[in-house]
């Protein structure tokens, strides 16, 4: 159910909203059960690495985490 909380749509703005609630449910039922989801930017560890992977050496433990 959709309940109008404030203001007054227009006939045409209810259509639009509830064509968007309609579209979003249809995607979401659209992807099966138990499939993998795709892994947010913030949690890809390249953000933090930078662009390369650091190579071993003496020094390397200096380049594991933050980028020089």
């Amino acid at each position: 159910m959709i309940k109008v909380v404030r203001g007054n749509p227009t006939l045409e703005e209810l259509a639009a909203a509830l064509a968007v609630v309609r579209a979003r449910a249809a995607a979401a039922s659209a992807v099966p059960p138990g499939a993998p989801t795709p892994r947010d930017s913030w949690s890809d560890p390249s953000r933090i690495a930078g662009h390369s992977v650091p190579r071993p050496g003496p020094a390397s433990w200096t380049r594991t985490y933050w980028p020089s």
